[in-house]
């Protein structure tokens, strides 16, 4: 019971705080709208307030005053006048001769025109004729527009005062831009009577009662014209040091902040309503949110001891968990190194069977390769030696000859495994890749005449460098055309070469119009001792070292069949960079 009695106490004290923490900020707000409207108010007002006195003092107008008038004289006013309102923008400017009428405006050539009527019931004209500076707010009589008027008096050469010059600003557009979802902004008169709002129905109604008095001389000033005057039903209330009042306004009741400020000079209050429903929405979520929190907290001290309660059977419960848990990732582990140890059995069986597979291919080959020649170096190496016996020295040397012939293709046959198996050791250097081309093709300048082939080269001009190695490049390119050579043995065409760059790399291609690459073979043609020639016409190690070549460049050789026939063999190389194709150039 004291628990929930101090809970409540807590609810109420946070109500009232967050609350007033709403309501002030409110405030804050609030009067900073009020500040702005305020400023632009008296901004716009004194933005013409000195133009009457200056017009009063303008010769054509006094002269205008001085004189009597004719019909020429006004005509020429009224657009003196339309001319200089529309310069100033203002409203209206009128002169108003001491009787009162009306004797020429801006607005001549309108319905609603000034001219003719009487403002003797105006105290910006009264005023005016006093000799003083007249200042009025209301509702023109003629045009029912409301606006802000100023009087100034016209002097003579004497000091008497022959005419009132007046000038009339609208206020309507200030009032639309005060239009706000959160604001309701009023300006009331001297009397309390509101004359601008947000809200249009509160136009021409009292913020203070409207008392004989009051009422008395609004209408003697004629401010409100024809129009009836009531109260707006407004029930003021004060919560600390905020002035709060409730209105009634097309039967829904509304309660808001009020901060206000007088405009002594204009005579007008600024009031800036704020809708307080929204701020003690506000605070009720504060409130809620300390219920909850209040809650929360009953609730976490309510677990806790319920868990201190149980804490003995909660941990023997876990430590039991535990000791299982730790059995079954034993178990588990067990059977992972297990598998583990399985699979790499397993592996080791498969690369040690990939080893024997490529040993069998290779020592195939290589037996085919080295069994001829040494059957033959046999066979000439008898021949010789019954010829010495017969003392035909000429042919045994021929024999001899031979023998060396063949061991020279055994060296080269040795050589050519070399250059497969070992990681050559010379440094990638940055060149320009045309006049490689150009080598490549004086060197294979025999063989290509032999063929009867010509090739066309088509490189793009604008190839960045490639990084590589010359010499190995112009062994590749020789060895692909060669081979581009003997495909095409028997048929006519050009052996084609280009080059362009794509991304990052440069793509050189030699395109053959031979029979083309078979899908059978085509993954196994850059194997070493792989060949489709006739036997003794290569030793099927080219396209292998040219593949070994490009990728020692950290480049690529590609082979696919044209479209069109023929087989397109890709030298992909990497472009160098601009940093490397400077030190390059140096």
């Amino acid at each position: 019971m004291l628990l929930a009695a101090l809970c409540l106490l807590v609810t109420l004290a946070v109500d009232r705080l967050a609350t007033r923490a709403a309501l002030r900020e409110g405030q804050a707000r609030a009067e900073v709208t009020l500040r702005q409207t305020v400023n632009a108010l008296e901004g716009h007002i004194r933005r013409f307030e000195a133009l009457p006195a200056l017009l009063a003092r303008d010769d054509e107008v006094r002269d205008f005053f001085a004189v009597p008038q004719t019909a020429a004289g006004i005509d020429s006013m009224n657009l003196w006048l339309k001319a200089t309102n529309d310069l100033a923008g203002s409203s209206d400017l009128y002169l108003i001769a001491p009787d009162g009428v009306t004797l020429a405006a801006s607005n001549f050539d309108r319905p609603d025109s000034f001219v003719g009527e009487s403002f003797t019931y105006r105290p910006y004209f009264t005023d005016a004729l006093a000799g003083g500076t007249g200042r009025f707010f209301a509702l023109g009589t003629t045009s029912g527009v409301r606006g802000y008027y100023f009087g100034s008096p016209v002097r003579d050469g004497s000091g008497r005062v022959i005419g009132v010059v007046a000038l009339k600003i609208g206020v309507d557009d200030l009032e639309a831009a005060w239009r706000s979802a959160e604001y309701e902004i009023l300006v009331s008169d001297p009397e309390g009577i509101v004359f601008m709002a947000t809200d249009p129905t509160w136009r021409y109604r009292g913020l203070l009662p409207l008392t004989a008095e009051r009422v008395a001389r609004t209408e003697a000033s004629r401010r409100y014209a024809e129009i009836a005057l009531a109260e707006l039903a407004v029930q003021r209330a004060s919560e600390g040091r905020f002035a709060l009042l409730s209105l009634s306004s097309g039967g829904v009741a509304r309660d808001y902040l009020e901060v206000e400020r007088a405009m002594p000079e204009a005579g007008w209050t600024v009031h800036v309503w704020l809708d307080t429903a929204p701020l003690r929405g506000q605070a009720r979520l504060t409130v809620a949110a300390t219920v909850l929190l209040l809650g929360v907290a009953l609730s976490l001290g309510w677990a806790l001891w319920q868990r201190r309660a149980r804490l003995a059977e909660r941990i023997a419960l876990q430590a039991a968990a535990q000791a299982d848990l730790e059995r079954q990732v034993a178990e588990r582990t067990a059977d992972l190194t297990r598998a583990n140890e399985e699979l790499h059995r397993m592996q080791a069986d498969l690369v040690q069977a990939g080893k024997l597979a490529a040993l069998g291919r290779m020592s195939a080959a290589l037996s085919h390769e080295i069994n001829q020649p040494l059957a033959a170096a046999r066979n000439w190496a008898d021949s010789a030696a019954l010829l010495i016996e017969r003392g035909e020295v000429a042919r045994a040397r021929e024999n001899i000859g031979q023998i060396l012939s063949l061991i020279d293709r055994m060296a080269a046959i040795a050589r050519h495994l070399r250059n497969v198996a070992r990681k050559p050791e010379e440094p990638l250097k940055v060149f320009p890749l045309a006049p490689v081309v150009a080598d490549a093709l004086q060197v294979a300048e025999t063989r290509l005449k032999a063929s009867g082939h010509a090739v066309q080269v088509d490189l793009a001009p604008d190839l960045p460098l490639v990084r590589g190695g010359p010499v190995r490049l112009q062994q590749v390119i020789v060895n692909l055309l060669s081979n581009a050579a003997d495909a095409m043995e028997g048929r006519a065409g050009e052996i084609e070469l280009g080059a362009r760059a794509e991304g990052g790399e440069v793509v050189m291609t030699v395109r053959d119009h031979g029979p083309g690459v078979a899908a059978a073979i085509a993954d196994r043609i850059f194997d070493p001792f792989f060949t489709t020639k006739t036997v003794g016409s290569g030793l099927g190690l080219g396209l292998s070292i040219s593949y070994n070549i490009m990728k020692d460049f950290g480049g690529d050789l590609r082979v696919a069949n044209h479209p069109e026939g023929g087989a397109v063999f890709s030298v992909v190389l990497m472009a160098a960079g601009r940093a490397e194709g400077g030190m390059a150039a140096e």
